[in-house]
């Protein structure tokens, strides 16, 4: 016959202190016989993987199914006392589940093997499971404390720093937390017959934890309270996460690469799938940082950069100095924009590396294209400065991934990111000067994919992928192309150049043709302008660009 036995937890005292490791004494001269502890049995996951959830009792049965084989004992509490309840299933080892899905805790108490069962609030638990007991977890603090051999925390726990401090426990040193009175009633609701009134719990003994590194990512949402304390009783690592991206910002970098894990595991739709938080957490566990922290190129940053070619004053000031003067001179810049801003600043060179020439050339493709060997000196300069590289490409007769590829090992360096300026490409049978070039979105996708699937080939930073156009021909259909590719940042550079009022007319028009774009630069040519705005000019440039370049 089918039961859940219930023993009420009302009565504290010296009959709490009876735990079964410390069983009613026996008869003078019997041995004494001590039963043995129960042990759960955690697993390690050897792949990433995400927890999708959908609720909090879904999520604590997903974490519960991915940590444990077995659990002759369990947890189980009302959503409202997750955090409570989860530093018992800390420091005993045991798994912990919420009670807002009887089909859920149903299902993983008998997967479990489960026992015996410590409800903690009053959890409304569901009928029909086999020879289950159910120990009522005390409401007073002191009573639970007594009940499960812990001390009781003197703090109470803000709601939005449960998942921090569950993650922070350290099972070596159990403590019962606390979260502002939100516990329930101590009793079980509609869990079946009252029985003693000096309730145990059967003695229980920490698992070993599994062998291999393990990290769960929580989002730090109460909701997954729950499921991160079944992660830690296990023996996992645990890393509160925002947002969900572990490459968004410099502390979770540095955390997932001291943690270096051979398997993740996200808890929420937040972390995407299995395949990208695996290559997500593979690039943050690198360590390495763009300027300014953190893995992500935008939002977050304003890119103000030197345009030009080295050695070619009159392709734009990158090229009116040396390698140390243009590092300089990048910094000064820059400098005059970080009182403008809450992003942070990063001095920015961008790069002609590949030149559109009048001549044909050896290969006929009418673009001169600068030795990987001759850029390395800047390019590695511009990184231990902290600053950003953007190589740009003009291509001619031949095709934007053609050239990329060119620079694939400049590319694979974390602060270097790539833009493409379709003015300069041509036609098979075109030249330059004589028109306007274009690319086409299939282009354009093609070059994206690649830059992306290099990013996360080589467990890199996101890259910036800037787009050049001063003519929505240049980009005729480019709303067409996919460009949906987390490892990018893609962003728009508009290159109008002459009085104000034209160049602001050029911002709207390409605006209104690609309103898919999510990031904006802007070009101040120091020469061809009238006027040149100022930093707080452009700044109010609207909206406010996130890459500004002088040429």
């Amino acid at each position: 016959m089918s039961r859940w036995t219930v023993r009420a937890a009302s009565v504290v005292a010296a009959a709490l202190v009876a735990t079964s490791c410390a069983p009613t004494g026996p008869r003078h001269g019997e041995p004494v016989e001590r039963p043995e502890p129960v042990v759960s049995e955690p697993v390690a996951p050897t792949e990433t993987v995400v927890l999708s959830g959908g609720s909090p009792a879904a999520l604590a049965g997903q974490s519960a199914a991915t940590f444990f084989d077995s659990a002759p004992l369990a947890v189980v509490a009302t959503p409202e006392t997750a955090v409570r309840a989860g530093s018992v299933g800390v420091a005993l080892g045991v798994p912990v589940l919420t009670a807002d899905s009887g089909e859920v805790v149903s299902r993983e108490l008998a997967r479990l093997g489960t026992e015996t069962v410590l409800a903690v609030g009053g959890p409304d638990l569901p009928r029909g499971q086999d020879e289950v007991d159910v120990v009522e977890a005390p409401a007073d603090p002191d009573a639970l404390a007594d009940l499960t051999r812990l001390d009781a925390g003197t703090d109470e726990i803000a709601p939005r720093d449960a998942v921090d401090t569950l993650a922070g426990l350290d099972p070596s040193r159990p403590v019962l937390l606390d979260v502002g009175g939100s516990d329930g009633p101590g009793g079980a609701a509609g869990a079946g017959n009252s029985g003693d009134a000096d309730p145990t719990l059967p003695a229980t003994r920490r698992p070993d934890p599994p062998a291999g590194d393990v990290v769960v990512m929580s989002t730090g949402e109460p909701e997954q309270a729950a499921a991160v304390a079944t992660a830690r009783a296990a023996g996992a690592a645990v890393q509160v996460v925002p947002g969900g991206d572990p490459r968004a910002s410099g502390a979770t970098v540095e955390q997932t690469a001291e943690h270096d894990p051979e398997a993740v595991v996200g808890l929420g739709r937040a972390f995407g799938d299995d395949e990208t938080l695996s290559w997500r957490a593979q690039a943050a566990a690198t360590g390495a940082q763009l300027p300014g922290g953190g893995q992500l190129a935008l939002p977050g940053r304003t890119y103000v950069a030197l345009y030009g070619s080295p050695g070619s004053p009159e392709l734009g000031v990158l090229g009116e100095q040396g390698t140390e003067e243009t590092i300089s001179r990048a910094r000064e810049v820059a400098e005059d924009y970080e009182d403008l801003t809450d992003d942070e600043v990063v001095p920015t060179l961008e790069v002609i590396a590949t030149v559109a020439s009048s001549a044909s050339g050896d290969d006929g493709d009418y673009s001169h294209e600068i030795p990987v060997d001759e850029l390395r000196p800047l390019v590695e300069a511009a990184g231990e400065s902290g600053q950003y590289v953007v190589l740009d490409l003009q291509p001619g007769r031949t095709d934007f991934l053609t050239q990329a590829q060119r620079y694939e090992e400049l590319l694979a360096l974390p602060h270097v990111g790539l833009a493409l300026d379709p003015e300069w490409r041509l036609g098979p049978d075109e030249e330059h000067l004589e028109q306007i070039g274009h690319v086409d979105a299939a282009e354009v996708e093609e070059v994206a994919t690649w830059l992306a699937d290099l990013t996360r080939e080589e467990a890199l930073p996101q890259k910036l992928f800037v787009l050049h156009a001063f003519r929505t021909s240049m980009l005729p259909d480019l709303e067409q192309a996919d460009l949906d590719r987390s490892e990018l940042a893609v962003l728009l550079h508009a290159d109008g150049q002459g009085s104000q009022s034209d160049k602001e007319s050029t911002w709207n028009a390409l605006h209104r043709h690609a309103p898919g774009i999510a990031w904006w630069g802007w070009k101040n040519f120091l020469d061809e302008d009238s006027p040149v705005l100022s930093p707080e000019q452009t700044m109010r440039v609207a909206p406010t660009p996130h890459f500004i370049s002088y040429q």
